[in-house]
């Protein structure tokens, strides 16, 4: 089994509140979370309104499918074209590293 964690860094364009931002980034959690069964969540830059951070934690049998997961997430993420991708950072864990 391995697991991987993913962290996006997202710049978003024309918010001007923090309601505005939550109208953007709701709908890339879902996505993410429909399209790559994927446990997502926005776990950073709360207080700003043009910045997010969002995790995403994917598991597979393969260090190879938890990375294409993990590839496919960033990929989604970068051709939305309200947001700016600045960032991503993936870590894979398995269960060797006990």
């Amino acid at each position: 089994m391995f697991v991987g964690a993913l962290t996006l860094d997202i710049l978003l364009a024309d918010v001007r509140s923090l309601k505005q931002k939550r109208s953007v980034v709701r709908p890339i959690v879902a996505e993410l979370q429909r399209a790559c069964s994927a446990s997502v969540a926005e776990t950073g830059d709360q207080d700003l309104y043009r910045r997010s951070e969002i995790g995403v934690a994917v598991v597979a049998a393969t260090a190879a499918h938890c990375s294409q997961l993990m590839d496919t997430c960033e990929r989604l993420v970068a051709e939305r074209p309200e947001v700016e991708l600045l960032s991503a950072r993936q870590r894979l864990f398995s269960p060797e590293e006990d």
